[in-house]
């Protein structure tokens, strides 16, 4: 039995890994290093190439669900997120290098898995997964084009934020702390007056941008959106968004302030930051002036710009199965983003059940079918549901799943009972299913 991956993204190397450990072969194909897209920096699997954050790893929140979800059932990239994690108050970030080096290695290192560099073209004979990611190379997607026919594919655009280093922030203008005091003091937190944000923002809707060929704002997936598009939708927008003051006290005044913009640890050094909700496709010079406006960081050394892609992905309810199959032709199946799922997480899931799914089918063993009372099997069952009318890209979100059968009181208590019910039904799962894991 031999599979082919076509990327090494987070949903093909978690895709691999879980054919692999089943003992399927598996001939992982990924272009890198001999070409990258304009998102890649290194030659290491699973690149995170926006936020190094996996977002809440809270049980109230759907992701947070999604997460436990998976490091119960032997996720590789929650075990090497895990083994690489950064401070960050309740949400899971990584140090990003340290987290691919160490995906890479553990997948360099099975012995079910050969690892076969160079830009793949066309699809290859046999059972395939197709996981090239949001920016598959232009010669694999004409392929696919032609493959599932002119209406299939979609598109919007995604963007990154800066990274600063973290001794040009000026601690004096800022302050260590997480909102609402919950957990440890992780971010650090730039506070703006009312003047010096509505000088900030006055700049930021008017900044040059950089040329993106087909943009327009409304093509931007709300979940990754650039913050000078977030402040063209209103004067007061970002202090209801990434620079909201709510929960944050500046210790020097004893008052939450205007507006504050929060830093996040980027790597387990802590000399790197990223800026918290900062998307841009704004000019480089024009990012270093605008963002140089927040007064902590008016000697802000810039490390990384933001930068903006164009993502594609597929009508996956009109061409996919529950099992991220294709239709049309089963032998071919797809995992992450190009599929639908939004999210690191997300797509790390699709690679995920694709590779359970398809081992067991190889092996002559029932489908596991994730229930829908599950994050895992909502996210399947959503993106090859054929009643969506316009598909967009979904992050995992508890209005995807059943609702309970009997009444909570209180939105957190609720959400944490609906985890709790899908946690009960993967525990049954893994006991009712020989070689889950």
């Amino acid at each position: 039995m031999n599979v082919t991956v076509i990327g090494a993204g987070l949903a093909g190397s978690e895709c691999a890994w879980q054919l692999a450990e089943r003992g399927v072969c598996v001939t992982l194909r990924e272009m890198k290093p001999e070409k990258k897209t304009p998102a890649h920096e290194t030659a290491y699997f699973a690149e995170l190439c926006c936020s190094n954050s996996l977002r809440s790893d809270q049980l109230e929140n759907a992701v947070g669900l999604l997460k436990e979800e998976l490091r119960r059932l032997g996720s590789l990239i929650l075990s090497c997120a895990d083994a690489t994690r950064v401070e960050a108050g309740g949400a899971l970030a990584v140090d990003r290098h340290g987290f691919a080096r160490l995906v890479t290695e553990r997948l360099a290192g099975h012995p079910n898995i050969a690892i076969v560099p160079g830009e793949v073209t066309d699809i290859p004979g046999g059972e395939v997964v197709v996981a090239s990611g949001p920016l598959t190379s232009d010669a694999l997607a004409e392929r696919l084009q032609a493959l599932l026919g002119d209406d299939s594919a979609l598109h919007f655009y995604d963007a990154a934020a800066p990274l600063i280093s973290a001794g040009s922030i000026d601690m004096e203008r800022a302050w260590m702390g997480s909102r609402y005091d919950r957990g440890t003091a992780d971010y650090v937190n730039c506070p703006m007056s009312e003047e010096e944000y509505l000088a900030f923002w006055q700049e930021l809707i008017s900044a040059e941008e950089a040329e993106v060929h087909g943009f327009e704002d409304k093509k931007v997936f709300e979940g990754c959106m650039p913050v000078e598009v977030m402040a063209r939708r209103g004067r007061e927008t970002l202090c209801y968004g990434p620079l909201k003051p709510r929960g944050l006290t500046d210790p020097r005044t004893g008052k939450e302030p205007y507006a504050v913009v929060q830093l996040r640890r980027d790597n387990q050094e802590g000399s790197v930051y990223n800026l918290v909700g900062f998307q841009t496709h704004l000019r480089f010079p024009e990012q270093k002036r605008v963002f140089s406006m927040i007064p902590a960081l008016r000697g802000a050394e810039f490390l990384r710009y933001g930068v903006m892609h164009r993502n594609t992905f597929l009508d996956s309810p009109k061409l996919l199965d529950r099992y991220y199959r294709l239709k049309a032709e089963p032998r071919v199946s797809f995992a992450g983003q190009m599929t639908g799922v939004e999210g690191y997480v997300e797509s790390a899931a699709s690679g995920f059940l694709v590779g359970v799914e398809t081992a067991r089918r190889l092996q002559g063993l029932p489908p596991v079918d994730f229930p829908r009372e599950t994050a895992v099997g909502a996210l399947a069952l959503y993106i090859s549901n054929p009643s969506v009318a316009v598909f967009q890209p979904m992050n995992i979100n508890f209005g995807i799943m059943p609702p309970l059968d009997h009444r909570v009181r209180g939105k957190r208590n609720k959400n944490a009972e609906l985890s709790r019910r899908s946690l009960a039904v993967i525990d049954g799962l893994k006991e009712r299913c020989p070689g889950l894991l």
